[in-house]
């Protein structure tokens, strides 16, 4: 990479080169991407690279660091290029086998802290990386729960978050059809479930199209072929007083909502995203 202002090799050379090409290739906070890349190839932190940006950069860590922008060009996920991404307080491992963690998914977290009482047993269908369950348990220190998944990938991963986090001792994880291979009662269900309409998800952003996993994505015709499989589970799966919390997708809340009514459930409340959309909606069972 050539030099914008420092001299070559240096750390402000290539923050300075790779912040233009990122933005270039339509990155929307390319400075910021720039930095977090730099930072996971010299293994420091963002404030270290700032402090002394004549500071050079190793052969061998500057080619690491050019594969890793072509990919990113490529609009190749960030997190699945650091390997990992924060959410609530957890920092989770990612593959290309689950979907990325959002901050959106956060006000399924809320809704289903609301209430729920510590000691609780937890259910998360699809679980991927584990993030839902996870983050309900790491506040609820009584509470234990299971995380199923139908990728077997991504219930070892959602294992190792366990693990990493400290909650491997209240949290197992099983690879199988999540809507039918539970039996048990449980005070809280969770789940983001696929729910892009399979002809939207060409026209998603690149990052998600291209690289996250069509089975986690694809929610059928109208996008709600997964609510109305696990919504049909949750009259078996809840116990007495038990809460469901589904994640939407924009629009879908009165639908999901008139599903759920068909099969003997009430929705209750509802919590937005830091968007003002409809996110996170909370079933109960009816009478």
């Amino acid at each position: 990479m050539t030099s914008c202002a420092d001299p070559g090799g240096s750390v402000g050379a290539f923050l300075c080169q790779a912040g233009q090409v990122l933005r270039a290739a339509g990155i929307e906070a390319p400075r910021q991407e720039a930095r977090m890349l730099l930072a996971h190839v010299l293994a420091c932190r963002e404030e270290d690279l700032l402090r002394d940006p004549r500071a050079p950069v190793a052969t061998q860590a500057g080619a690491d660091f050019t594969a890793l922008l072509r990919r990113r060009v490529a609009r190749e996920p960030m997190a699945h290029l650091v390997g990992h991404v924060g959410f609530w307080t957890l920092d989770l491992a990612v593959s290309p086998d689950t979907l990325i963690p959002r901050a959106d998914s956060e006000a399924i977290v809320e809704a289903a802290l609301d209430g729920f009482a510590d000691g609780g047993r937890v259910l998360d269908l699809g679980t991927g990386t584990g993030a839902l369950l996870l983050a309900v348990l790491a506040e609820r220190p009584g509470a234990w729960g299971v995380g199923v998944d139908c990728v077997p990938a991504a219930a070892r991963l959602a294992a190792r978050n366990a693990a990493a986090n400290g909650l491997a001792s209240r949290a197992a994880f099983l690879a199988a059809d999540w809507d039918s291979a539970i039996a048990g009662r449980f005070d809280l269900v969770l789940s983001n479930p696929p729910y892009i309409a399979s002809a939207e998800i060409p026209a998603l952003m690149p990052e998600v199209a291209r690289y996250e996993p069509a089975l986690a994505l694809d929610g059928g015709a109208d996008g709600l072929d997964a609510y109305r499989r696990a919504i049909g589970r949750l009259p078996a799966l809840l116990a007495p007083g038990g809460r469901a919390v589904l994640e939407l997708g924009a629009g879908q809340r009165a639908a999901v909502e008139s599903i759920a009514a068909g099969a003997g459930l009430v929705a209750i409340s509802a919590r937005t995203d830091l968007g003002g959309i409809d996110r996170a909606l909370v079933l109960a069972l009816r009478g």
